[in-house]
C-alpha cells in the first residue's frame, strides 16, 4: 500500500495519478469506440447517442456523487486511524448502488419516450434513441456500485485495483460492439440496440469484479453484512461531500439538455457535431479527471492527518502537471483535427460543421486541467459545497446565458464558442478561490 502522508508527492501523484488515468483514459477510448461503430449506422444514430448522453450523465453523477462522498469520507478515517468507520462506509455502498439502481431501471422503463423528448430528443431522432436507452437503464445498479466502489479503493491507496476494473469493461464493451451492432459471426444484427446491450453485458461483468476485490483478502476493507444495513450515521457524511458534486454534476446534463435543444434547430447534424466533439474532448477530460483522482485521497488523508503544508505542495504539484498535459492535448488535437473527425464520418456536411467547432470546443484546455485538480482538492478537504458553488455557478451564471446571446451574433460558431469564454471566467474565479482557501490551512 501506499503512504499517502510520507511518500514523496511527485512519486506519490504519479502512483496514484497513472492508474486512473489509464483507467479513464481507457473508458474514454470507449465512448469513442462506440461512437465509431454507431456513425457506420448514420449521422442521425450519433445524434440519437447524443440524446442519450446526458441521461447517462445523469447515471453517472450519481455514482460519482456518491463515490465521491464516500471516498473522501473513508479516506480521512483512514486518515484519522478510525478504520471501522470506513468499512461502514463500505458497506453502505452496496445498499445505496442497489437502491438508485432499481428507481432508475423503474422509472426509465415507464417513462422511456417522454424522457427523451425532454432531453432534446426530435422526431426522427426519438426511435433510435428509445431503442439504446429502454436496455441501458438496465445496467444502473452495476454502473453505480462500479462507480462507488472506484472511490473507495483510492481511498485506501490502492489505485491499481480500480484501473483493472474499468480497463476491463472498456475492453469487454468495445469487443461487443461490432458483433452486437452488426451482427458479425454467431450475433444477431442489433444494431443501435447492440451497443446498449454490450454497455450493459460489460458493467453486469465488472460489478461481480469489483464486489470480489472488495471481499477479497488483499482489500483494507472488511465489510460484514451488518455494514450494509442502511445507516444515516454514514450517509449523511457521505453526500455532504458526494451531494455538491452530484448536484454539480446534473448542472452539466442540464446544461447538456439545453445544448441539444439549442442545436436542435440547427438540425440533427449539429447535435452529431456535439456528440463527436465532446467525446474525441473526452479523450484529454478524462485524463485530466484520472489526475484529479488521484488528487483527492491525497488530500482527504492529510487533510486528516492535518498536514497542510504537504496539501499546498500537493495543489502546486498537481495544477502545474494537468496544465501541460492539457496544452499538449490542445495542440494535438488542433493540429490532427480532420483526421479524427474523418476517423468516424465520411459526411461532407457533417464535417463543415465538425472540424471549426471542435478546433473552439478545446482552444483553451489548458486551463481545465488546473480547475479539475483545485475542485478535486477542494472534494479532499471535505469542502463540497465549496466546490458545488464552484461549479455550478460556471455552468449557469456563465455557460447557460451564454449559449443564448452567442447564437444571436454568431450563428452556429457562437454555439462552440460558449465553452472557451466560460473556462476562461471560470479559471480566473476558481484560482482566487483556492488561493484562499490553502491560506486559510493554519
Amino acid at each position: 500500500m501506499l503512504d499517502l502522508g510520507k511518500d514523496p508527492i511527485v512519486s506519490l501523484l504519479l502512483k496514484m495519478s497513472l492508474p486512473s488515468v489509464v483507467a479513464m483514459f481507457a473508458m474514454a477510448i470507449y465512448n469513442v469506440v462506440d461512437t465509431f461503430w454507431i456513425a457506420k449506422i448514420s449521422p442521425v444514430a450519433i445524434a440519437a447517442l447524443t440524446i442519450c448522453l446526458p441521461i447517462q450523465i445523469l447515471f453517472g453523477s450519481i455514482g460519482m456523487g456518491t463515490g465521491v462522498g464516500a471516498g473522501s469520507f473513508a479516506s480521512r478515517m483512514f486518515g484519522a486511524g478510525k478504520n471501522s468507520r470506513a468499512n461502514e462506509t463500505a458497506g453502505q455502498i452496496i445498499f445505496l448502488s442497489a437502491f438508485f439502481g432499481i428507481i432508475i431501471i423503474i422509472s426509465g422503463t415507464i417513462f422511456c419516450e417522454p424522457v427523451l423528448i425532454f432531453f432534446g430528443a426530435t422526431e426522427n431522432i426519438l426511435p433510435l434513441s428509445k431503442k439504446y436507452l429502454e436496455i441501458v437503464v438496465f445496467g444502473a445498479p452495476f454502473l453505480f456500485f462500479m462507480m462507488m466502489s472506484d472511490y473507495l479503493f483510492r481511498a485506501e491507496g490502492n489505485p491499481i485495483v480500480p484501473m483493472f476494473v474499468i480497463i476491463t469493461s472498456a475492453v469487454l464493451n468495445a469487443i461487443l460492439d461490432p458483433f452486437l451492432i452488426f451482427g458479425w459471426g454467431p450475433f444477431p444484427e442489433m444494431g443501435i440496440r447492440g451497443a446498449a446491450v454490450a454497455t450493459v453485458t460489460a458493467q453486469f461483468s465488472t460489478f461481480f469484479l469489483s464486489l470480489y476485490f472488495l471481499f477479497s483478502r488483499r482489500s483494507g476493507y472488511h465489510v460484514k453484512f451488518r455494514d450494509i444495513i442502511p445507516r444515516w450515521s454514514i450517509i449523511i457524511p457521505i453526500y455532504k461531500v458526494g451531494l455538491p458534486s452530484f448536484i454539480t454534476n446534473i448542472a452539466m446534463c442540464a446544461v447538456l439538455v439545453i445544448y441539444n435543444h439549442k442545436l436542435g434547430s440547427f438540425g440533427h447534424l449539429a447535435i452529431a457535431t456535439l456528440g463527436l466533439g465532446f467525446r474525441i474532448n473526452g479523450l484529454l477530460m478524462m485524463i485530466l479527471f484520472g489526475i484529479g483522482h488521484g488528487v483527492m485521497p491525497m488530500t482527504g488523508f492529510n487533510y486528516g492527518a492535518r498536514n497542510y503544508t504537504r496539501i499546498r505542495e500537493i495543489a502546486r504539484v498537481t495544477a502545474n502537471f494537468s496544465a501541460l498535459i492539457g496544452g499538449i492535448s490542445f495542440l494535438l488535437i488542433e493540429i490532427f483535427t480532420r483526421p479524427l473527425l474523418a476517423a468516424f464520418t465520411r459526411d461532407p456536411e457533417l464535417l463543415v460543421i465538425a472540424v471549426p467547432a471542435l478546433r473552439m470546443y478545446v482552444s483553451t484546455q489548458i486551463l481545465v486541467g488546473p480547475m479539475i485538480v483545485w475542485i478535486n482538492i477542494l472534494l479532499g478537504m471535505g469542502k463540497g459545497l465549496t466546490s458545488m458553488v464552484l461549479m455550478v455557478g460556471r455552468q449557469f451564471l456563465f455557460i447557460v446565458p451564454l449559449i443564448y446571446i452567442m447564437p444571436l451574433y454568431f450563428g452556429l460558431d457562437g454555439v462552440w464558442m460558449v465553452q472557451p469564454i466560460s473556462n476562461i471566467i471560470s479559471f480566473s474565479i476558481i484560482l482566487v478561490w483556492i488561493k484562499i482557501e490553502l491560506r486559510r490551512l493554519v
